[in-house]
């Protein structure tokens, strides 16, 4: 058992409170909202406007944003699904007569109904006490103002430059002030964005802080925004992924039909400690059935960073990722057996598949009355990324396709309310801006798949499967942790190696986030064009050589990647009277703080 680790910096400890996130700027304006008198729930939905600002090239305005919530008042936890939905006109026969077998990365044609908007006021207006005129201050002021931008902000905005001057207009006038990529540094201001942000308080007009916030939400899914994207959608061809232009699907009309939703999490049971997470509409429940292989294994006996743990964890993920594949999709459109795949008789046959050797195979398990179908995806070749059919070079700027990823924040109140969220989409560099919004749509849709019957092929207001992850735990039935990485696939496996290293090695929180991490590529990933690397094992470089020999012994495809590289994790967790909080320090950005 390890009971020290090396930390880059002290574990925040406090009493008042405690915030984390994968920026200072967000997790500051968290603390500040707590120290003003708000809640968690305020703090949290103003960190969250705050990152759409400071990190545009992981999430925006246009994106989705699903979140766990615990009520100290009623001692319960709720999922709020942020995770918009495909357009009424995106069916499975307009794909194909497009002659697309995948959904393009970028572009107009991928694009989802946003849900971060939707969810932020829902949480807000059940839970929070602010209105949402002061937990948006923050976001206009940074966004009329400026932010400095971190490196990878003006890295990505140089590297979809290209594309920005060529093809996408609108995206240029907003990322491109005075016609060149803003420096690192540099404060970067988005005065439409703020614009948008002030008209909606201006129509945020009710005689209840509940009416006001309802008010501001109607203003956004029925009308001034969900009309700018209609129009846009409606009235411009768009150079995408494919190579080629396309008309966006998206229209006010589904924006609409579209609300935040408030679900029951998904839950399992391990070693004292109740793990929640989002429905199948996310990726969520394959946390839950690592956790169900694992539960076998005597995890608490080995060596946290040696080979032991390695392998065991990454061949159970290998299984219940193949579920995903398999079993996955919107609840309310495909049945998805959960019960079944998290059940002790399942596992316990599912366990049985671990053994000594590293297996290459793609394996979801048998459940009577489903058909379990799975794309290995190993056939298409990392190339297709921003390539078009027999190019030696990328296309202008690779179409859009570059370096996409996502946010998290956690936020904990001295009454024991807590928030655990993943907001993401709606990216710089993958679809062009709204006229006049200041921030482009996303792009869930790549997700589906364009072969029908599987849980998760594409259908009309259906959600996509989404990577999106945020975790929440309880032990020994008492709320403790939030916590939650960006990483798209490496979500719930960075998540899950931090969680077994908190619970069995009794670390901190930032000792378990500062111990080195790895991860697998094994299945197919979510993304277009959704590659698969077959037994690929990536382990940071802070892991001991003997143990990547010891892993290539045993079948695994591994590779050592630079240090600092793996994992993106932030968390916050109540113990008794007090609060820890804390930070991932790769990329130099995320920060914890507290009182």
């Amino acid at each position: 058992m390890l009971t020290t680790w090396f930390t880059t910096r002290p574990e925040i400890a406090g009493t008042f409170g405690v915030a984390a996130s994968t920026h200072w700027l967000a997790t500051a304006v968290g603390m500040a909202v707590l120290e003003r008198g708000g809640n968690a729930f305020d703090a949290a939905a103003a960190a969250g406007f705050v990152l759409q600002v400071a990190e545009p090239h992981l999430n925006g305005p246009g994106g989705d944003a699903p979140i766990i919530v615990h009520s100290a008042r009623t001692n319960t936890q709720h999922v709020i699904c942020g995770q918009g939905t495909a357009p009424e006109a995106a069916t499975l026969p307009h794909f194909a007569s497009l002659g697309l077998d995948l959904i393009p990365a970028t572009g107009l044609l991928p694009a989802v109904v946003p849900g971060a908007f939707g969810a932020w006021c829902r949480m807000l207006r059940d839970w929070g006490t602010w209105e949402l005129a002061d937990v948006l201050d923050y976001a206009i002021g940074y966004a009329t103002a400026g932010v400095p931008l971190v490196p990878r902000v003006s890295a990505t905005i140089e590297g979809v430059r290209p594309l920005f001057e060529a093809e996408w207009p609108s995206s240029a006038a907003v990322f491109l002030p005075g016609g060149a990529t803003p420096a690192v540094g540099d404060l970067f201001a988005n005065p439409d964005l703020a614009a948008t942000y002030r008209r909606l308080c201006r129509e945020a007009v009710g005689a209840t802080r509940e009416a006001r916030i309802d008010a501001a939400s109607a203003a956004w899914y029925g009308g001034f925004v969900a009309e700018a994207v209609g129009r846009f959608f409606a009235d411009t061809d768009v150079l995408d992924a494919s190579g080629r232009r396309h008309r966006g699907l998206l229209a006010a009309e589904d924006f609409a039909k579209w609300s935040a939703t408030v679900e029951v999490p998904a839950a399992f049971d391990y070693h004292g400690h109740t793990v929640l997470k989002c429905g199948p509409w996310s990726q969520g429940p394959v946390f839950l059935q690592q956790l169900a292989l694992l539960r076998g294994f005597d995890i608490g006996a080995m060596d946290l960073l040696g080979p032991d743990f390695v392998h065991t964890v990454v061949e159970c993920a290998k299984l219940a990722f193949a579920d995903r594949e398999a079993y996955y999709g919107d609840p309310d459109f495909a049945a998805v057996p959960l019960a079944d795949l998290l059940s002790p008789n399942y596992n316990l046959a599912r366990r049985g598949l671990v053994g000594p050797q590293a297996s290459a195979d793609l394996r979801p398990g048998e459940i009577p009355g489903f058909d379990p179908w799975v794309d290995h995806g190993a056939h298409r070749r990392a190339d297709m990324l921003g390539q078009a059919p027999g190019a030696g070079e990328p296309t202008v700027a690779r179409l859009g396709v570059i370096g996409a990823d996502t946010v998290h924040v956690d936020v904990i109140d001295r009454w024991g309310n807590m928030v655990s969220a993943t907001p993401s989409g709606g990216w710089l560099q993958s679809s062009p801006v709204v006229p006049g919004l200041g921030f482009p749509m996303g792009t869930r849709c790549q997700m589906f798949w364009l072969r029908p019957g599987l849980p998760n092929s594409l259908a009309p207001r259906k959600r996509p499967r989404t990577t999106l992850s945020p975790s929440f735990a309880l032990r020994d039935g008492k709320p403790w942790m939030a916590f939650g990485t960006p990483g798209g696939e490496q979500q719930d496996q960075w998540s899950l190696t931090f969680f077994l290293r908190m619970v069995h090695g009794r670390l901190g929180i930032q000792q378990a986030i500062d111990m080195p991490s790895f991860h697998s590529e094994h299945w197919p990933s979510s993304f277009w064009p959704r590659i698969a690397r077959p037994n690929r094992l990536v382990l940071e470089g802070r892991y001991s050589p003997g143990v990547l020999e010891e892993l290539r012994a045993r079948g695994h495809a591994a590779e050592q990647g630079p240090d600092w590289s793996e994992g993106r994790l932030s968390a916050a967790r109540q113990e008794g009277a007090q609060m820890f909080a804390g930070a991932n320090p790769r990329g130099m950005q995320g920060y914890a703080a507290g009182r």
